[in-house]
């Protein structure tokens, strides 16, 4: 009887590079506010978002995850054909099928690389990456493209008062790749589908085929149920990674939870007791919620103004409709 050949296994993996889109539009509240009841002060005092952007007509989930998915590779110095796996996370790609990734794959030039669309809304990323470090340290892929690319301004009614503010556009997107120490500790991952309803399309697909003259299917949100969700959530499986990760809060470099929302991230890091060297991202005050692009985003971001070393460690957390959440510590670029 012959024995079945497993592939070499990686003692770790790490995150090899980063890279990044944003779209050109940038809209204010001011732009928002002409068509809902609010105001510029009101949403800055309950989200903190100041601006967001709007992807425009050439701007697509494909070619905006392609475009970030190129930076990291630069930066990495990947080749096209060492691509084992290319990940798109994303919730606003509107065509059922064929799936973004291949696509995605197709445009890096990455000819042979598997590819697959991870559904897991505001959590996306971040389940993503432990999927790329599971790939990576099986050896069933030497090297993962992981992006979070999203078009909310396709599925966000603009009139909705509780949720046309706090949504954006964008990508995000890191290579990971094999590495003789761990620099991607274990995820922490769940879900909560009886509370799915709180953050959810108002109408399904086949609702709109049958009555077209009715208003397009868009995002709703239980504002309230969900920030008292998400702050109870956020504070546990951070711990939950930490502590998975042999590490202490003081141990971190940076804390890039999801962008959702000023007010979560400001409850979260209090509730952690973060260290006062650890830098906490903001970026959801210029970029608004960009869901599974706001990890990557909100990351890149930190990177580029400098106030986190090379290879120091940062805590990422996802968070979301489903209901869906997903942690772990990453060793930065």
């Amino acid at each position: 009887m012959g024995r079945l050949r497993t592939p070499r296994r990686s003692p770790g993996s790490r995150i090899l590079g980063i890279g990044t889109y944003r779209p050109t539009r940038v809209v204010d509240n001011a732009e928002v506010c002409a068509r809902i009841d609010s105001s510029d002060e009101w949403i800055r005092r309950r989200s903190g978002i100041v601006t967001r952007r709007f992807a425009g007509p050439g701007e697509t989930v494909i070619t905006m995850a392609a475009e970030a998915a190129r930076k990291a590779m630069a930066q990495s110095g990947t080749h096209p054909g060492d691509v084992g796996m290319v990940l798109l996370a994303t919730m606003s790609f509107l065509e059922q099928a064929p799936a973004a990734a291949p696509r995605v794959a197709h445009l890096l030039g990455a000819r042979s690389a598997g590819s697959l669309d991870v559904s897991a809304a505001c959590s996306g990323f971040c389940y993503a990456l432990g999927l790329a470090d599971a790939l990576v340290r099986s050896g069933d892929a030497r090297t993962v493209v992981v992006v979070g690319s999203e078009r909310m301004s396709d599925i966000v009614d603009p009139e909705d008062r509780g949720t046309a503010f706090l949504f954006g556009d964008g990508a995000g997107a890191v290579v990971v790749g094999p590495s003789e120490t761990p620099g991607i500790g274990p995820v922490v991952w769940g879900s909560d589908g009886e509370r799915h309803h709180m953050i959810a399309h108002d109408r399904t697909w086949p609702a709109d085929r049958d009555a077209p003259h009715d208003p397009w299917p868009a995002l709703r949100m239980s504002g309230p149920e969900v920030f008292r969700w998400a702050t109870r959530v956020v504070p546990e499986i951070s711990r939950q990674a930490l502590d998975k990760a042999g590490l202490d809060v003081a141990d971190l470099d940076a804390f890039v939870p999801h962008q959702a929302n000023a007010r979560i991230v400001d409850a979260a890091a209090r509730s952690l007791g973060l260290a006062p060297h650890t830098a906490v991202a903001k970026d959801v005050v210029t970029a608004g919620n960009t869901s599974a692009a706001s990890v990557p985003l909100a990351l890149d971001a930190l990177l580029s103004q400098g106030p986190v070393p090379s290879g120091g460690l940062a805590l990422l957390v996802g968070f979301g409709a489903g209901l869906a959440h997903a942690a772990q510590v990453v060793a930065l670029p």
